[in-house]
């Protein structure tokens, strides 16, 4: 059996052993939210770990993939956000004893992470974030340390110097410049100081890899994001068709926060609660409602706009298809049915068979990297 042989089969298929489980970490109480996934087929019969990482850096969330020497596929996430507060006696004595994680940064302390958005919450405050509309945020002065900081707590020490690490970057974005370019370069840099081998990959291919794989990696991956929508229709493996959109969950969140008067970190915490977009109770659902079919529509009217334009170059898929809907944003209730409804509305240009949520559509970016890392061996 070939090294890549070996390597594939515990990446291979969904989540049928997924469980989310709380921990600590060695650094005073810091709580990381990890899950694991063992996939369908035999582990490696005791053979020693598979080399190679994952890594999706998005703008809500990060979140790193690695598969142990019996197949499972671990991932550790992150909020990617931040808060400082005040470095005073007071203050160290309240995080210490809420066992919440914090680095001092002059005359302030700053928490990371999960804990930074839950404080948010607490004191009607606002999370700082490093990144804005899926690129590092060039108005927020300290995005790079802080994004540092979260990246080696859920990537962790390559296992050996130089280990690969496949991170997604997004597409070219439709309605909005974004310089990929430096983005990636800035990451690319950042990673090789941390000793790792870095390598990129779009972000819906990224989902196509992770979730497509019983479908000969042929289909349509969408990774709904804070910062913006990323969108692959792949033929066998290659992307026939990738961009992104200027608009994801962040968008959602604004415009919500905007119409009813309240601050943006409560329309996130609305969204995250429980909202079913099938059954909206309220003004407050509602307005999430409206905006959630809105990016729907934004989303399936550009793919249409983008394959006709250049049909000729598009390939001709011999059978129907699947949608697999990915990120943070897509996880609120109701969301397939919102979108078949939208799908419906329009005449799309491929034939579609089924439109489905990613096994786990969280971590499927994380995972597709990694069998990118995997594949790529």
């Amino acid at each position: 059996m070939s090294d890549r042989d070996r390597r594939l089969p515990g990446l291979h298929a969904g989540a049928a052993d997924s469980r989310t489980r709380e921990g600590e970490s060695d650094e005073g109480g810091s709580i990381d939210r990890m899950s694991h996934a063992k996939g369908g087929s035999s582990p490696n019969n005791g053979a020693e770990a598979m080399l190679g990482k994952g890594l999706d850096i998005g703008t809500a969330n990060i979140v790193a993939s690695v598969q142990s020497e019996d197949g499972e596929i671990t991932f550790r996430l992150e909020r990617n956000a931040f808060l400082d507060i005040q470095g005073d006696v007071y203050s160290k004595s309240m995080l210490t004893k809420l066992q919440v994680p914090y680095v001092v940064q002059g005359d302030r302390l700053v928490v990371i992470g999960e804990a930074a958005f839950e404080l948010a919450n607490i004191f009607a405050r606002e999370t700082r974030r490093p990144m804005k509309d899926g690129l590092i945020s060039p108005s927020e002065v300290d995005a790079l340390p802080m994004i540092r900081l979260i990246i080696e707590k859920c990537l962790g020490k390559p296992r050996q110097q130089g280990e690969s690490v496949f991170f997604c970057v997004p597409a070219e974005s439709v309605d909005k410049d974004n310089n990929v370019v430096y983005h990636r370069g800035l990451f690319e840099g950042m990673l090789r100081k941390m000793t790792y081998t870095p390598h990129t990959i779009v972000e819906g291919h990224a989902v196509v890899f992770g979730e497509l794989a019983e479908k000969d990696f042929t289909g349509i991956g969408l990774s709904f994001g804070g910062g913006m929508v990323n969108v692959c229709v792949a033929y066998k493996t290659i992307p026939a068709l990738t961009f992104s959109v200027a608009r994801g969950g962040d968008w959602i969140d604004k415009n919500v926060a905007e119409v009813l008067g309240i601050p943006k970190s409560r329309a996130t915490m609305i969204k995250e609660r429980g909202v079913n977009l099938a059954s909206p109770k309220g003004r407050e659902e509602e307005a999430i409602n409206i905006y959630y079919r809105n990016l729907i529509s934004y989303v399936l009217q550009n793919i249409k706009n983008r394959f006709e334009a250049d049909i000729r170059n598009m390939p001709s898929f011999p059978e129907p298809v699947d949608i697999v809907c990915a990120g943070g944003t897509s996880m609120v209730g109701g969301f397939v049915d919102v979108f078949k409804d939208e799908f419906a509305k329009i005449k799309f240009p491929i034939p579609v068979s089924n439109i489905r949520m990613a096994s786990e559509p969280l971590n499927a970016v994380a995972k597709g990297c990694l069998i990118a890392a995997a594949i790529s061996e």
